[in-house]
This record gives C-alpha cells, sequence and structure tokens, in this order.
C-alpha cells in the first residue's frame, strides 16, 4: 500500500518529523563544530552555516536518505529557509537601503538584461541548444532554480535539457556559497561592496544568508536585498520570453503559450520580507520582536543549509556534460565580472 503521507503535497507531521531531526543533528554537529573553533583558536573560521552544508554534503556522499527522511528533508531546505528569509526583512536598516544610491535598482537591472545576453551568447558559442542556452542563461543571471522552472514552460524546454540545468544550480550553487567569502581579501572588498556582489552572484535568496554571514551583518543585509531586486526581474523576463517564443516550443493544444502563475515569479516570502521590511522601516516593529526574528532566522538557517548540504548530490555534475559545464562556469564567471564593474561604476563603498 502506498505512503499517501509521503506522497501528499502536504505531508503529516508523522512524516516530516524523521528528516527534520536528521537535519537537527547535522546542524547540532555544525553548532558543536563552531564552539570547537572558538575554544581552539580563539575566532570562528567557518560559520555554522557553512559547516552545515558541507556535513550534509559529506554524510550524503556515503549515503543517500531513502523515502523516509525525504518529506522532512525538502521541507526543511525550502520551506524553513522561505520562512527565515523572509524573517530577515524585519532586520533590514533603512538607512542601509539609502546608502546603496539610487542608481543600484537601475544598476541591477542593467547587470541581469546584460548577464543574460552574454550568458546566452556562451552557451550558444559551446554549441548549447538554443533551449538549453536559455535556461543556463536564466538560472546564472537571476535566480537558479526558480528562474529554470518558470522558464522552462515557457520555452518548452526538454525535461533533460532541465535536470541537466537544475543540478548544476544545485551542486554550484554550494560551491559559490562556499568559496564567494575567499574573494573579500583577495578583490579588497568593503561589507558594502560584498553584499552587492554577492546578491548579484549567488543563485537563490536564501543562499545569501550562507555566503554573507561569515562577512558580516551589513553584507548581509544588502546582499539580500540586492538578490531581491535580482528576483524581481524573473517576472518581466519571463513575460518577455512567452512573447517572443515560438508556438512550437512554447504552445500545447490550440497554440496558446504557456505563462506560469504569479506565485512562480514572485513567491510568497519574497512578499513576506518586503512587507516586514516596510513594517521596519515605518518603526512598527518592537525592538524585543527585532531580536526574536534574528535568533529565529538564524537557527531556521542552519536547519536549512543542512538539509541543502544533504541533497547535494556531487556526482550529479558528471552527468550534465562537459559543454554545459563550461558554459554554466564561464557564465557565472561573466556575471562577477560584471557585478564588480558595477560597484566600481557607481563608486560602492
Amino acid at each position: 500500500m502506498p505512503n499517501h503521507a509521503l506522497s501528499s503535497p502536504h505531508p503529516t507531521l508523522g512524516a516530516l518529523l524523521p528528516g527534520i531531526l536528521l537535519c537537527s543533528g547535522v546542524s547540532g554537529a555544525a553548532l558543536a563544530l563552531q564552539s570547537l573553533e572558538v575554544q581552539v583558536f580563539g575566532q570562528v573560521w567557518l560559520e555554522a552555516l557553512v559547516l552545515a552544508i558541507l556535513i550534509g554534503v559529506a554524510l550524503r556522499s556515503v549515503w543517500a536518505p531513502g523515502r523516509r527522511w525525504k518529506a522532512g528533508t525538502d521541507f526543511s531546505a525550502k520551506t524553513l529557509l522561505e520562512v527565515a528569509v523572509m524573517l530577515l526583512g524585519a532586520s533590514i536598516d533603512p538607512e542601509t537601503i539609502l546608502a546603496a544610491g539610487p542608481g543600484l535598482v537601475a544598476g541591477i537591472a542593467g547587470v541581469v538584461g546584460l548577464a543574460l545576453a552574454v550568458s546566452y551568447g556562451i552557451g550558444r558559442l559551446l554549441g548549447l541548444p538554443p533551449r538549453m542556452a536559455v535556461l543556463v542563461a536564466c538560472g546564472n543571471s537571476i535566480c537558479g532554480n526558480s528562474a529554470i522552472a518558470a522558464t522552462a514552460p515557457v520555452i518548452g524546454a526538454h525535461g533533460d535539457d532541465v535536470a541537466a540545468a537544475i543540478a548544476f544550480t544545485a551542486v554550484l550553487g554550494v560551491l559559490v556559497v562556499l568559496g564567494l567569502p575567499l574573494l573579500v581579501p583577495l578583490l579588497g572588498l568593503t561589507p558594502m561592496q560584498y553584499g552587492v556582489f554577492a546578491g548579484l552572484t549567488v543563485y537563490a535568496v536564501p543562499q545569501i544568508l550562507a555566503a554573507t554571514a561569515p562577512v558580516g551583518a551589513l553584507s548581509v543585509q544588502v546582499g539580500t536585498l540586492v538578490k531581491l531586486l535580482r528576483v524581481l526581474m524573473l517576472g518581466p523576463v519571463v513575460v518577455g520570453l512567452a512573447l517572443m517564443a515560438k508556438p512550437e516550443g512554447a504552445a500545447r493544444e490550440g497554440g496558446a503559450k504557456i505563462r506560469p502563475p504569479l506565485r512562480r515569479l514572485v513567491p510568497w516570502f519574497i512578499l513576506g520580507f518586503l512587507a516586514l521590511a516596510g513594517l521596519r522601516a515605518a518603526g512598527l516593529i518592537p525592538e524585543a520582536a527585532l531580536a526574536a526574528s534574528q535568533t529565529a532566522a538564524g537557527v531556521l538557517t542552519v536547519l536549512s543549509m543542512a538539509a541543502l548540504g544533504l541533497g547535494v548530490d556531487v556526482r550529479m555534475l558528471s552527468r550534465a556534460g562537459l559543454r554545459v559545464t563550461a558554459a554554466v562556469v564561464l557564465s557565472l564567471a561573466a556575471l562577477g565580472a560584471i557585478g564588480l564593474g558595477l560597484i566600481r561604476l557607481l563608486g560602492i563603498m
């Protein structure tokens, strides 16, 4: 008899509990290692966020969690992390936003547009089919899996292409989160500059927390804001692709083009983030509530990073092919270079 609890779109607490406990165990190990770092070295070299990912990936490399764990780990990696991002909106300081300058919004739109064109060109030069090149460009330039999922039905992408593109956003996204903070001393970036840089290059909104937390609170705030503005570009891009899509590539019966629902273009947690940021700007959130929301966001983020690591199979990279690998890596490097160019152009300090 099938287990309906696991297949249901709304799993029961009993179905979620094993996976959540597994993520909690990984999170506990990460926090213990962070505490050990303080005792041995006198400071933290690797945050619990990063350690949770590394421990999760290491565990996943030797043991693949079965169906019993899946509902809870999926819930932790997605829903709990989205809640954490939403709560982070309450910590956004309006003065930080104003300090970034009015040109930043226009600059982000320009970066996304240029990155889309460059990434698509790289993919085509490397021999990728047009639809695959579009998936890679949107995934790299906007928001990883979410952009791929929203774009795929619009352009009529094949399932194999979607799977390959998503495989890279899962694995390479984690590598970016782990490696990006190392560029701070190499590039001489200030916390404000790094926040902008991370917001322009990290794939997913939730991953911003792990990529910026090791640098500082200012980087977290700025990076999250920039990333959210970048995600909001998904709507116009998908609508544009829908208008340009060929009927045979983006239509079903009757020639009607497929447009993703609004919830894919503007996820609920982004709206929640913006709402809480607005309440903070209006001075309607008490200080006690701010402290509680920050603590809750931190705990949920570590738990979610553990789930993210448990879901990463590094062997997926070998299944996608050399041309896709080269296209994704080169496109990401181009995006980073464009982001640094924007920082210099706007004179962000």
